[in-house]
């Protein structure tokens, strides 16, 4: 250690001494004690190690009572701000599972509010007047609307599918296809979740080609399920052959062994209607025999996070006694959220409209031309010569894991600033309040207008003048 370090290190005061200093600050005044304390701590602890590291930063003005003041000052800044904030998705991914995938609509909004801002029925029946299952809140709705006999909700689809492997083939052979066997993100892999099930994996066929003699040569008495996995987020195409799942319903059938289909990204409607890929809704896998379809809330139906399972009545009665689904059961407010987003569906023309997840998937080309040429317009109005904008016709994503080779045609609008890097300006851009998320392409900050909504534009508009004026390199 040089004596420029000691002499540093000296000039670091205790805690007592800087709460003695700071005292009659108002800043202070109605922030917790211990929260004041902690950050006097940290600020002290990171000069220190500042110090030690000789980091050309530290020097005698940032080492006195008013730096060190205004570093503690910054810190409980931070530590009070919300880690989880609004913000704005110009990337053009409507579900975007890094930014919180689908938005609910505001009848589910206003559920949620009435539903947590006092006592409920969750467990309750009121006919009955004695305890009652959550499960009650959304089973009938799910029944109506898919034609299931049973239906429940737990966590998420990654819970719903281990619960329902360990329920019904816990310690059997579950049948697959080898070129199912996904993983999605946040590495969920299905043959890992069937491990942790205590099913055990047996794969038919090939990557690209499989067929139902493969299904059938591998059923043996101790098999205990045939699995069908939609393969949402990825294709093969080519030389390709699979099992459709009604055929693979009747051969269970045939055996005496159940069938059950993971849709991952499930969906009420036909998306083909509306000019896109073909989706199988999950009436249609129902429909087809499935004894047990899985699915997710968040994603194309639009909905809370959760995963949702709908089938033969003696499956889910089992289910539902698993001990399990305590450990993966939803909470009271996406139940409320769950329903109010699953009454809308009762009127598929109405859901199309009202739901944001699918409202933003349908919206013709020309609404998302008005709404990037507004934007353009009020860029314009800056009167900067450094901004420069361009409208492209650039293609938006589904997201969520859904639909990997639909590209949904959309108008996006190109910025750059001189004297400002397109990479500075994303960073700058993300950290604005709100936040506003884009992407880079054709070296131009891109904002796609398909995931922007109207009133957010003026706070796009706002953070480039901002920028502007500030000058960032």
């Amino acid at each position: 250690m040089d004596n420029n370090q000691l002499k540093l290190l000296k000039l670091l005061p205790g805690i007592d001494r800087i709460l003695l200093y700071i005292k009659d600050d108002s800043f202070f005044s109605d922030i917790p004690r211990s929260l004041v304390i902690g950050s006097c701590r940290m600020v002290v602890e990171e000069l220190r190690k500042a110090v030690m590291d000789k980091n050309p930063h530290v020097m005698e003005k940032s080492l006195s009572m008013p730096g060190i003041t205004d570093l503690i000052k910054k810190r409980i800044k931070k530590l009070l701000n919300p880690n989880l904030v609004k913000l704005v998705n110009a990337t053009g991914v409507v579900v975007h599972t890094n930014l919180g995938r689908s938005i609910l609509a505001p009848l589910a909004l206003e559920n949620i509010k009435l539903i947590s801002g006092g006592y409920s029925n969750l467990e309750f029946d009121l006919e009955k007047g004695k305890r009652g299952l959550r499960y009650s809140a959304i089973e009938d709705i799910l029944c109506e609307l898919t034609g299931a006999e049973a239906a429940m909700a737990v966590n998420n689809n990654a819970g719903a599918v281990l619960l329902c492997l360990e329920t019904i083939a816990r310690g059997r052979k579950v049948i697959v296809s080898r070129g199912e066997l996904v993983e999605i993100g946040g590495s969920f892999r299905i043959p890992d979740v069937m491990s942790k099930s205590g099913a055990i994996l047996h794969e038919v066929g090939t990557t690209n080609r499989t067929h139902l003699k493969d299904y059938e040569k591998a059923i043996e008495e101790n098999t205990g399920l045939l699995l069908k996995v939609h393969t949402s987020n990825f294709s093969v195409v080519g030389f390709t052959a699979s099992v459709s799942l009604k055929e693979l319903c009747a051969l269970g059938e045939n055996h005496s062994v159940p069938v059950m289909e993971d849709l991952g990204s499930g969906t009420f409607i036909d998306l083909s209607r509306y000019g896109m890929i073909k989706e199988p809704t999950v009436q249609e896998s129902l429909a087809s025999g499935a004894d047990i379809v899985t699915f997710s809330g968040d994603k194309l139906l639009g909905g809370p996070q959760a995963g949702i399972i709908a089938g033969k009545k003696k499956y889910l009665d089992m289910i539902k006694k698993n001990p399990l689904t305590r450990a993966l059961r939803i909470d009271k407010m996406t139940l409320a959220a769950l329903e109010s987003t699953l009454q809308i569906y009762r009127d598929p023309e109405k859901a199309v409209l009202q739901i944001p997840t699918l409202s933003m998937l349908t919206t013709p080309v020309e609404k998302i031309r008005a709404k990037a040429e507004k934007f353009m317009e009020e860029l314009k109005k800056l009167n900067n010569p450094h901004l420069m904008i361009k409208l492209f016709d650039l293609p938006s994503r589904v997201g969520g894991g859904a639909l990997p080779l639909q590209e949904l045609p959309s108008k996006c609008v190109g910025m750059k600033i001189a004297g400002i890097s397109v990479n500075s300006l994303e960073k700058q851009m993300r950290k604005n309040s709100p936040p506003i998320i884009g992407r880079i392409e054709e070296d131009f900050f891109i904002a796609d207008f398909r995931t922007v909504h109207e009133d957010e534009i003026p706070i796009m508009v706002m953070a480039v003048e901002n920028l502007i004026k500030r000058g960032i390199k």
